[in-house]
This record gives C-alpha cells, structure tokens and sequence, in this order.
C-alpha cells in the first residue's frame, strides 16, 4: 500500500433547504468532505465511515469514488444512510439538524503507510463511534500525525458543556486542529476566539493523555481568513474575495487543503512531528493562502464542491 491519509468520519446526505423555498440533496459529511478534498487535490485518501446499503448510500459512494476517495471495508455497514438536513438563511449560512447513527467500521485502523489520521464533527462526540474514535487515534499516534477539526453542530452534540471535556481530549491528542471562530464562540463564550485557541497549544501538558498538544492550532474567521497559532509565533492570511452561494463543506474543503498543504511540505507522519513543530512562518503562510483559496471556491459553488488540483494552478 502507498502513503495515505485516512479520514475516520461521518457521510451523509445533506438536504438543503434554500431561501427561495427549493430543496436539493447532495452528498456530504464534515469527515466525507474533507477526504474528497483530498482526493480532489490528487491525494490517496482512505475514507472510514458508516453508510447504508440503499439509494442515498449508493448517491455518496458515487460521490466519493468520482474524486477518487476509497472506502475502509466495512464501511456499508448501517441500517441506513444518514442524512442531515440543512436550512440556508439569506447569506449562506447553513444550521443543521440530523438523523444519523455512527461507529467506526470494524477492522478501521492505521498503518505503518498512513502518513495522517483525521477526524472531527460528530463522529467525534456521537455514541458508540465517537469511543473507537478516540481509541483508533491513540493507537494512531505511533505512525501518523493526527489531525482534528471539531466542527460543531449543537443540535446532536448537545451543549457546550456537554461536548467541551471530549474535544478538549482530542486537542489534546492532536497534532494539527483546525477550528472556526464561530466554534470556539460556542465552546467558550465570551472569550476572544483565538486565545481560547492559544490555550490549546499546551493542552496536552495538563491532560491525561500525556501528550504535548498540537504543534498548530490553526483559526478560521471565515471572509475574513485564517490564523495560525504556534509555539514560534503566529502566521495570517486575509481570505480572497469571492461570491457567496452558500458556505457548506467550505471548512471541511479548508481542513483537506491544510492536510495537503502540510503533506507537500513533508510535515506529516509520527517521524516528521518534530518538523511541524519547528514549521516556519513561510511555509505556513504558503499553506493557509492556498487552505483560504480552496474555501473561497467551495463557498462559491452550491453543497459542497470543493476544487480540483488544476483549478489552484498545480
């Protein structure tokens, strides 16, 4: 087997329901998206995930085979495909509500050839995967760089009380997390967003994982773009303009960019966790300007439909 990424995760179809009272179903999933930026990007990508044998899980799989994502065995095993519905307001914005089951297919796990473990959303907070998750990525540890991005969704996670000790945990396992503004607002209100984040830099060295804490702890502020936190120092980029059609998959789309970014870098697998830890504010920046160009072009376009390779210019 080559080097690869395996995204550890939810798919499902997303129901939008638009402004203009239309309604459309596209494939998605917050672990799902990231891997089909992945593959988008040119990148082997191994997708560990729970669908159903039926028309709404034959629809993903089409999706995802398409950018050329595979799938973990095992992963058809539910009862039913999930679906998450999604109500678009006037800007783009997207709130979600979901009917979804979840657990890790049997037989999920790293290998010596698995460059990076990424996980995130609800898989990583919803009963009995959320459990496999967590004990997949400890296991992960010693061959890959892991990567986190908690995305929240409310409406099945629970409160921000509820769901603040789990992500704290899986920062605290991480190497690299990436979390929006809008996030770090729900699990810390009243904090300013990007300090609440610095305060992840050094979770590790106070958890009971025993771990560091991620090397990069990176922001996203939406049109206004991105920030990444480091032991060295912070990096920044303003995002590019772009036409707003509506904003699903755009974070999912920015994590899979991020992934690839530090993948074209050599800074992934458990032998290079030193080098991300000294990445330099020049390779980081070159990174986010391409994680923020990725978003611009998903929010532009409707569901999520993140770019290919050759739209980027290489």
């Amino acid at each position: 087997m080559s080097s690869h990424v395996l995204a550890v995760g939810e798919s499902l179809v997303d129901v939008v329901h638009r402004p203009d009272g239309s309604v459309a179903e596209h494939p998605g999933g917050s672990i799902a998206n990231v891997a089909l930026t992945l593959g988008r990007l040119g990148r082997d990508v191994r997708l560990a995930t729970w669908l159903g044998r039926d028309e709404r899980g034959d629809s993903v799989r089409a999706w995802l085979a398409e950018s050329d994502v595979a799938l973990a065995a095992g992963s058809d095993g539910a009862e039913r495909t999930s679906v998450g519905v999604a109500t678009l307001d006037d800007g783009g914005s997207a709130t979600y509500e979901f009917d979804m089951t979840w657990q890790v297919p049997p037989g999920a796990a790293a290998g010596s050839d698995t460059l990076a473990v990424h996980t995130g959303s609800i898989a990583a907070v919803l009963e009995p995967g959320s459990s496999q998750v967590r004990a997949l990525l400890e296991a992960a540890r010693a061959t890959s760089t892991i990567t986190y991005d908690p995305n929240a969704r409310p409406m099945i996670m629970g409160t921000a009380d509820e769901a603040r000790g789990r992500i704290e945990a899986l920062v605290a396992l991480s190497d690299v997390v990436k979390v929006s503004d809008e996030d770090l607002g729900w699990l810390y209100p009243g904090q300013d967003p990007v300090e609440a984040a610095r305060a992840w830099l050094t979770a590790g060295a106070t958890g009971s994982s025993g771990q560091e804490g991620p090397a990069v702890v990176v922001v996203t502020k939406g049109g206004d773009g991105a920030v990444a936190l480091t032991a060295g120092g912070d990096v920044e980029v303003k995002a590019p303009s772009a036409q707003v059609v509506d904003t699903v998959g755009a974070g999912d789309s920015f994590m899979g960019a991020l992934i690839d970014g530090l993948w074209g870098n050599d800074l992934l697998g458990a032998a290079r966790r030193d080098a991300l830890r000294a990445v330099g504010p020049e390779a980081l920046t070159a990174v986010l300007e391409r994680c923020v160009a990725v978003a611009a072009i998903t929010v532009s376009r409707a569901g999520a439909n993140p770019p290919r390779r050759d739209e980027l210019g290489g």
